[in-house]
């Protein structure tokens, strides 16, 4: 979280939300990157609470979210439910001390456990379980409209973070580069078969496994995007957090496996988007760049250890390069 948020994130914030959803004192923070989630009680059920502050979204924005979350919920996928407050309110509002403010909601926590790419669970029966609610979403998400008057969620290219000249202004190459991928994304089609609201984030840190199914949370960046990018990213993650470190190879055979795996799944509920392998790449070096964005954005240069700074340069280096984290073919 950007310190300047910090500072306006006090007890009375928090306390303020736990009284308006009429929880429990006790919490436990899930985490506090881009918003504050922690998880909450009410008559001893656990629900997880997350505050947002309006440098990072807006009412509209969490507005839009909510709506499509409600929408996936009630028509099957896999997805928390959101509740209203003591108010009947689905966002809560609560103003700073600078005059900005914090939103918050309530959801239900998700089914099963995390699993992290070392884990027994981390398997093939995974992936193909991932690919599934994958498909599931995008095939309900071709019926979904908006409710009236909502505000639409962002499309793909007003995500802030790709606004790079913001971010790196003394990386000319990267800006270059950049510039060179948007060109070649605005050129896809695009038609309700291959195009629409989607999650943008599921990695293995945004759903829990129960064994047998996998349950999606952390809507957060849910924009209008390719369904490539919901196959794409899963790919990405799994290699970033598991083979980081690993051989060429090594990162091509798990991508060969994993892809077989979650495509299969994948298909039990949706038609692939046409020509999506020829268009994985691009949506692989898209997230590089979005991702060094965030880092840039979000850790200053004097907070960042050994380890992060590795990370850094191996993302500038693909994206200087034109080169995927891992090639899948």
């Amino acid at each position: 979280m950007e310190k300047s948020v910090e500072v306006l994130f006090t007890q009375e914030v928090l306390n303020q939300f736990l009284t308006r959803f009429e929880l429990e004192s006790r919490v436990k923070k899930l985490g506090d990157f881009e918003n504050y989630v922690f998880e909450v009680y009410r008559n001893g059920q656990p629900f997880v609470l997350r505050i947002t502050h309006s440098s990072h979204r807006s009412l509209g924005e969490i507005e839009a979210e909510l709506d499509w979350m409600n929408y996936l919920n009630e028509n099957g996928v896999n997805c928390p439910k959101v509740f209203l407050s003591s108010n009947g309110h689905l966002i809560e509002k609560f103003e700073a001390l600078d005059e900005s403010c914090f939103f918050a909601c309530l959801y239900t926590k998700a089914e099963g456990f995390p699993v992290k790419t070392d884990s027994e669970y981390f398997s093939n029966e995974l992936f193909h379980a991932w690919g599934k609610v994958t498909g599931h979403m995008h095939a309900v998400t071709k019926h979904y409209q908006a409710k009236k008057g909502l505000k639409m969620r962002p499309f793909w290219h007003e995500e802030e973070l790709i606004d790079v000249s913001a971010y790196f202004p003394d990386e000319p190459e990267m800006i270059k580069n950049t510039s060179e991928l948007m060109k070649e994304l605005w050129a896809l089609p695009q038609s309700t078969d291959n195009f629409g609201l989607i999650h943008t984030d599921i990695h293995s840190g945004n759903f829990f496994y129960d064994g047998k199914e996998v349950h999606v949370f952390d809507f957060d960046d849910c924009s209008y995007h390719w369904f490539t990018s919901d196959i794409a990213i899963p790919l990405y993650y799994s290699i970033f957090y598991g083979l980081r470190n690993a051989s060429e190879q090594e990162k091509t055979e798990f991508a060969r496996n994993f892809l077989t795996y979650f495509i299969e799944g994948y298909k039990e509920f949706n038609t692939l988007p046409e020509s999506w392998e020829k268009h994985l790449p691009l949506f692989l070096k898209l997230r590089d760049i979005t991702l060094y964005s965030v880092f840039q954005k979000k850790i200053a240069p004097e907070d960042r250890d050994e380890r992060l700074n590795q990370i850094i340069i191996e993302i500038q280096e693909r994206i200087i390069q034109k080169e995927t984290i891992v090639k899948t073919k």
